[in-house]
């Protein structure tokens, strides 16, 4: 498959090409319709006979060129998978381009500072799993890591200290991004204000600007409920402190965020028991 692209990837290749579709031809008709040297046309024909795409034989005093489709309906049939895959209901490529959406709707709203602050998203969930075993989710850094970023994102860093003033780092990479090579995609700071075990977690956390400067303050609010299957939790998101340069972050909140939610929904579905990865000294874990 390389070497028919690299074959058709040149024009002049591409013409000879087009014109053994219609009949074969001699080196020297497809040199005059082509408006081509001879010689020029014989190395083409020939790279394309390398590919496979073009068969010759000598007849008579000429060598005459035809045209292989197999290779081309083989090659048709993989651009029609790659053309099928792209358009898949779904996935990750629908999902960027809801963000999309969201970003240039977001960026004509930005006018100035303070342009979304009160702005707020509730995110509801109905969880498997007792309000314990969801507050180890939300606050064990083990536990915390396996949902706390969107799809096609991992935890590169990670800071939760389940205190009220303490100190939360989130920062996450492409999750193709082995090595760490890769810019960061996301980093933001913050501090913990209300911690009732099993009942309520309440922290402010503002992503960085590429300067380091705060993007926005958003106030998240997780209230939990038990109930006879599970656990109800309620997050609230609220804005403040928004700046001119916050639209893109608040682009994907709605998205992001919820895709979050529904990692640590399917985390505690597969073991609502799970009481593996326990973390009790929150103040100094982080994972890379």
């Amino acid at each position: 498959m390389d070497a028919l692209l690299t074959a058709l990837a040149d024009p002049a290749r591409w013409r000879l090409v087009s014109l053994l579709a219609e009949r074969p031809r001699s080196v020297g008709v497809l040199a005059q319709l082509a408006g081509a040297r001879q010689p020029q046309t014989t190395k083409h024909l020939q790279a394309l006979e390398r590919a496979g795409v073009v068969t010759s034989q000598r007849i008579g005093q000429r060598r005459i060129y035809e045209l292989q489709p197999g290779p081309l309906r083989e090659l048709a049939a993989a651009l029609g998978r790659l053309a099928d895959t792209a358009e898949q209901v779904g996935g990750m490529r629908e999902t960027y381009d809801h963000h999309g959406r969201s970003l240039q709707a977001e960026r004509l709203a930005a006018k100035g500072p303070g342009w979304a602050d009160g702005r707020s998203f509730r995110f509801p969930r109905s969880l498997t799993g007792s309000p314990d075993v969801v507050w180890r989710h939300l606050t064990e850094i083990s536990l915390l890591s396996r949902w706390w970023t969107p799809d096609g994102l991992r935890v590169s860093e990670l800071v939760f200290e389940a205190r009220p003033g303490g100190r939360i780092v989130h920062e996450y990479r492409d999750a193709e991004d082995a090595d760490g090579s890769d810019m960061v995609a996301g980093r933001a700071e913050g501090v913990v204000d209300d911690v009732r075990p099993g009942e309520r977690l309440t922290y402010r956390l503002s992503p960085l600007l590429p300067g380091g400067g705060l993007a926005f303050t958003a106030h998240v609010d997780f209230g939990l409920r038990p109930t006879g299957t599970g656990t109800d939790l309620d997050v609230h998101w609220r804005i403040t402190d928004s700046t001119v340069d916050s639209a893109d972050f608040i682009a994907g909140i709605e998205i992001g965020f919820g895709q979050s939610l529904d990692k640590l929904a399917a985390a505690l579905a597969a073991d609502p028991h799970d009481t593996a990865g326990t973390d009790h000294d929150h103040d100094t874990r982080s994972t890379r």
